[in-house]
């Protein structure tokens, strides 16, 4: 990472999916990429850090990543930003599917901000290249910040898998196409916060993930 951004993974919700603080150390000001819920516990790790979040960054709508998005917001009076706008259709769905799977009650929430392929987005005096990467659902985004070589891919992409394309309006091929195109052109050295799981590298998954790695098809 460059000297001005700080990252802390903080895995939340009973599928361990990966928010991440991200925050600017020279102004603290700070955003979480997926809020997805135990808001008091990333709410904690934000005052430990002493970062001032600024705004709310998603990647999609799926409930993991987003149920804690609209209540957080308006707690803190935040913008959110992100995903693209085809993931509305998840972002709807949030109430019922937080029934479906148990978790507690979620609403669904409007962006400030829906991001496209080739955006910006600004973190205290960070800058983040925004890639529309469709497959595990239509509206994914992934953040990119070029100085520090790191990315937050959401579930795109994970170390030894790739995301679930079998849930609705995704596309397997939508799916490999983004990876190889947008994400591992960026460079093998770059390592990506993943959804779920370890971090790892582009190039770690070109050499050897099964599913996309460059021996594959």
């Amino acid at each position: 990472m460059s000297a001005n951004l700080q990252c802390e993974v903080i895995p939340v919700t009973p599928f361990q999916q990966n928010c991440s603080l991200v925050w600017d150390t020279a102004t603290m000001r700070g955003a979480l990429v997926d809020a997805g819920g135990e808001i008091e516990r990333l709410l904690e790790r934000v005052r430990h850090h002493g970062v001032q979040l600024e705004k709310l960054l998603v990647t999609h709508g799926h409930l993991d990543h987003a149920s804690g998005v609209r209540d957080l917001a308006e707690q803190l009076k935040l913008p959110i930003e992100g995903p693209q706008r085809e993931d509305l259709f998840w972002i709807e769905g949030l109430p019922e599917a937080a029934s479906r799977y148990g978790f507690p009650p979620a609403r669904s929430f409007t962006p400030a901000r829906w991001l496209e392929h080739g955006d910006t987005v600004t973190v205290g005096t960070l800058e983040f290249d925004v890639l529309h990467c469709p497959g595990h659902t239509p509206g994914h985004v992934v953040f990119y910040h070029g100085p520090s070589r790191l990315a937050f891919v959401g579930d795109v992409l994970f170390q030894g898998s790739i995301g679930r394309t079998d849930l609705p309006r995704g596309n397997h091929e939508q799916l490999i196409e983004a990876i190889r195109t947008r994400l591992f052109p960026l460079g093998d050295d770059n390592r990506f916060v993943p959804g779920h799981g370890p971090i790892s590298t582009f190039g770690r998954e070109r050499r050897s993930n099964p599913y996309v790695g460059d021996g594959v098809g």
